[in-house]
């Protein structure tokens, strides 16, 4: 391996969110890798620092380029340049879009359990938040079809917030999926805002399925939201990408992140983009291999010491997603004994919607050893919680 994902990084004093915690804890929560992003991109951001220099910048030619090179190669989808928008993130980019795009009052749809941010975008700008749950089996999930068209037909329903592949049960949705539900929406007017800031973290053998590549009805219905950000853990540099197919909607939501002065770039985002899509592909080819190796002994590991617990079969990204039902109702309480007797920090389900309560968010995106001290933590946790 030309990329050392083994090495074991102290990243306490750094002003890190998820290592803002006590000496003796180990944080696997939210959704920040413990790797060094790729060599290639470190060199890029050296050279601009190097220059010394930081005021206002432009958006260049040469960012869009790269991300319409990135997906023609890496995702077989052909974007067009004047698609894009540049955004500080895709949190800002979903919350302005929700401004711009719904009126205070309607519903704007999310499938929980799902991305506990969509939730504060929503609500926060006045909107209400409709819940059409995903259907678990005990192994998987599945979309219930009957219940998402019955509240996309509700008048008040006018934003579907597309999780696209699904945080936090790590699934890709397949392109009969997506064009299901890319008819549904534009049958009912209802637009589609897909965040697919987790599509570069496939498992080596899967790819995702761009909602926009799916139909022309997808493409002209639909908002993306895209970033080099999860991929190559760049989230502290702020940049994004809003891709809209439709030059009307591309001129609204325009509009709306200059209007909410989020469509400026800082110093160094458009140069780590850049660098990412043009010469990180080797380095995240192996980060997947390593990222699935991860999940394997996690797989291995619960099946052999905590049976009790049920790991939901995962496609992508590097939270996984675990069933506790047999332990609880109450994932809060059994995180927070957790983290209170063994000092691991995870997520409880709670916060992804209701149908999340008894499940627990791990983050595997560590080195090896950091992997296994957290699992051994989880035993421990698990264990004497099952004893008091």
């Amino acid at each position: 391996m030309p990329y050392n994902f083994d090495l074991l990084i102290n990243r306490f004093n750094t002003d890190s969110l998820k290592w803002d915690v006590r000496p003796d804890e180990l944080p696997m929560w939210v959704a920040d890798m413990d790797f060094q992003t790729a060599p290639e991109i470190i060199d890029t951001l050296e050279k601009r620092l190097s220059h010394g220099v930081f005021g206002y910048n432009i958006v260049p030619k040469e960012w869009y380029r790269s991300i319409c090179f990135w997906w023609e190669t890496q995702h077989r989808f052909s974007m067009d340049e004047n698609w894009l928008l540049f955004c500080t993130g895709v949190v800002p980019a979903i919350s302005s879009i929700v401004r711009k795009m719904t009126t205070v009052g309607e519903n704007v749809l999310i499938q929980t359990p799902v991305y506990n941010i969509f939730f504060n975008s929503i609500v926060n700008n006045g909107r209400h938040v409709l819940e059409s749950p995903l259907r678990y089996d005990g192994q998987n999930y599945h979309i219930d079809f009957d219940d998402l068209e019955t509240k996309l037909a509700d008048p008040q329903t006018t934003l579907m917030i597309l999780c696209n592949p699904h945080n936090p049960i790590g699934k890709i949705w397949d392109k009969e999926t997506l064009q299901k539900i890319g008819h549904l929406c534009a049958k009912h007017h209802v637009l589609v805002l897909s965040d697919e800031i987790h599509c570069d973290l496939t498992d080596p053998d899967k790819t995702y399925v761009p909602f926009a590549s799916v139909s022309e009805e997808c493409r002209q219905n639909s908002i993306t939201c895209i970033a080099p950000t999860k991929a190559f853990n760049l989230a502290g540099l702020q940049t994004a990408a809003i891709v809209v197919p439709n030059p009307i909607l591309k001129e609204k939501v325009n509009r709306g992140i200059n209007t909410d002065e989020v469509a400026e770039p800082n110093s160094f985002a458009v140069s780590a983009t850049i660098a990412a899509f043009t010469k990180g592909a080797l380095w995240l080819a192996e980060l997947k291999k390593y990222l699935a190796e991860n999940k394997k002994i996690v797989s291995e590991y619960l099946k052999r010491n905590l049976p009790e617990l049920h790991l939901v079969p995962s496609e992508a990204t590097y939270l996984l997603w675990i069933d506790c039902s047999a332990l609880t109702d109450n994932a809060l309480e059994l995180t927070e004994w957790i983290r209170k007797t063994t000092g691991l920090y995870l997520s409880d389900g709670g916060q992804y919607g209701q149908s999340g309560k008894t499940f627990i968010r791990m983050n595997i995106a560590c080195p090896k050893k950091r992997l296994e001290d957290g699992l051994n933590r989880l035993r421990k946790g698990v264990k004497e919680w099952s004893q008091k």
